[in-house]
């Protein structure tokens, strides 16, 4: 069994690089931190598995700033992954202001940037990856969960190629998906066969005969152990991604096809049952209180890094984080067909400190060279530090808004509460790759509609119920559309149709009326047809003009019923 000690070795071992108000030099921490302190293992039993997830078409190291505010309803309040900030540093035992603190929450976020520089990068992750391997000889699993082939400009304009090609230098043997599924029924297929080794869905069916459209399952034998690995893509793609982008297919958690699947992989003689999860931290955590006989849950797409495994039952969840930011390392003691003991370990992927895999550098290099002078266009610079993730709100997302509300002539404005998208440090320059790096998508055009005030609050309903509601199963993933030019209150605790209230144009500060039309503009609609400009193309005019972003304090959203 793992120990406390044994989970934060990263955060133990940087521990005497807390910094004070003048921070670190990048130096001083590459100094003391080394690639022995983040790999560094004990190793145990027969089975190893490695796990990356919502690595978001990021093939180089990035900023990612871990959110402030990630909360938790009905059951789930106040668990992990539903804590952050100090509270995430007490409940796990990291020291403020180590490597582990900057790499996990949001604390000094810009200060310890400066000390740590970017993580990630394919081809830290190949070296890893290799040392690993190199280890545990046959013993190895390398799984992906998926939202690996969308979310940068590269992606984007290569429809996917250039992640499936690099990610197959890495040799994986087990995918599953949901962004994916956005480059429609067509590519997806073509990627799939382009692949060395399987894609995985269990819940994805043709909707013309109910028959299953991708392999539920594949059995392993690593270290003399029969390991069948069961893949579940994300539940409600065609809910929050455009249905006519693969519309004969149908999804849904199918937790009845799960507890099928696995009682089948177990008569075949699975020593060890993992399903490889696109499903979300709440739902997969519900799903093993109800399915019996999975030993682990590799979960992804509400972006979570946890440095423990969480014990539901006797099933092992485990959160590996975004953006290629970690890579999870899980020790299995595999005897008659159970589990008898574990040793977990969340490894941080500092750029500066992993040594890059040569032949993933010259892939990486290759797969970007079309898009190089692009990707590092300057378009103006940020005296704001740029960050998504939050429940509400990120200030990528309000400059977002801002551009929306002006190069579209809006009242207001609504952006997408995605969870992927890098960082920007304040004072550094504003990319073209920055750009992409949050809007990213197949369907990018910016809309301008007129929307009654009452239609307006429907929407907000709707979106704070897939977030908020009790049950998980009804969650589905992502974060608060966010808005610009209008403020409201929301009462988590309440149920649909109560939680939001004292809607405000900003600009006015008169209530929302709701029979009133408001000229609305947004991006990322699921409906086909949509007209309007490419969002990054809005967002680099707006950028250009201002020349250099400032950000207010967004105090728009007043939260209450936490």
């Amino acid at each position: 069994m793992i120990t406390r000690r044994e989970m934060l070795q990263v955060s133990a071992a940087t521990a005497a690089l807390a910094v004070g108000s003048g921070g670190l030099t990048r130096a001083f921490a590459q100094q003391k931190l080394t690639q022995d302190d983040l790999t560094k293992f004990d190793s145990l039993g027969n089975v190893t598995l490695l796990h990356v997830t919502d690595i978001h078409g990021q093939l180089m190291p990035v900023y990612f700033r871990e959110p402030t505010v990630n909360l938790g309803v009905g059951g789930n309040k106040g668990l992990p992954p539903h804590i952050t900030g100090t509270d995430f540093l007490k409940h796990f035992g990291i020291k403020p202001k180590s490597a582990a603190a900057y790499a996990l929450t949001d604390q000094d976020f810009t200060a310890l940037a400066g000390s740590y520089g970017r993580i990630g990068g394919l081809d830290r992750l190949a070296t890893v990856v290799a040392q690993v391997r190199a280890e545990r000889d046959g013993k190895v699993l390398l799984l992906d969960g998926g939202d690996t082939w969308q979310g940068s400009l590269g992606a984007n304009a290569s429809k996917g190629q250039d992640m499936a090609d690099c990610m197959k230098l890495l040799k994986p043997d087990a995918m599953t998906g949901h962004w994916e599924f956005t480059y429609g029924q067509s590519r997806v297929k073509e990627l799939i066969k382009s692949l060395d080794f399987p894609f995985l869905a269990l819940n994805v069916r043709d909707t013309e005969w109910n028959e299953p459209v991708f392999d539920a399952y594949k059995m392993f034998e690593k270290g003399g152990v029969k390991i069948a690995v069961l893949g579940q893509a994300f539940p409600y793609t065609p809910v929050a991604n455009p249905r006519w982008m693969m519309p004969e297919w149908s999804f849904g958690i199918r937790e009845d096809d799960v507890r099928a699947q696995v009682e089948k992989a177990r008569k075949a003689g699975a020593q060890l049952v993992v399903l490889l999860s696109h499903n979300g931290f709440d739902v997969d955590r519900k799903l093993a209180s109800r399915v019996e006989g999975i030993d682990v849950i590799l979960t992804g797409h509400t972006h979570d890094a946890l440095p423990e495994a969480i014990k539901v039952g006797k099933t092992l969840l485990i959160a590996s984080g975004s953006h290629g930011k970690f890579v999870s390392r899980l020790d299995l003691d595999v005897q008659g067909g159970a589990v008898k003991g574990f040793r977990y370990k969340l490894i941080p992927l500092f750029a500066d400190v992993i040594k890059p895999n040569a032949e993933m550098t010259a892939a990486v290099t290759k797969a970007r060279a079309p898009y190089a002078k692009e990707l590092a266009r300057v378009v103006g610079h940020s005296d704001s530090l740029l960050y998504r993730r939050g429940n509400f709100n990120g200030t990528f997302d309000d400059l977002i808004c801002d551009a929306l509300l002006k190069e579209r002539d809006a009242e207001i404005a609504l952006s997408p509460g995605f969870r992927w998208g890098t960082s920007v440090l304040p004072g550094a320059p504003i990319t073209m790759e920055d750009i992409h790096n949050a809007t990213a998508i197949t369907y990018p055009q910016v809309y301008r509609q007129p929307m009654t005030g009452e239609r307006l609050k429907d929407v907000l309903e709707d979106v704070a119920d897939n977030l908020f509601n009790p049950d998980p199963y009804y969650q589905q993933g992502g974060d608060m559309v966010r808005c610009g030019g209008l403020g409201y209150s929301i009462d988590i605790s309440k149920p649909i149709g109560q939680r939001i209230s004292n809607m405000t144009l900003l600009k006015t500060g008169k209530a929302i009326e709701a029979k009133r039309e408001y000229t609305i503009a947004g991006w990322a609609s699921v409906n086909e047809g949509t007209q309007g400009p490419n969002v990054w193309d809005l967002v680099e005019r707006y950028v250009a003009a201002e020349k250099t972003v400032r950000l207010k304090p967004n105090s728009s959203v007043k939260i209450s019923g936490v």
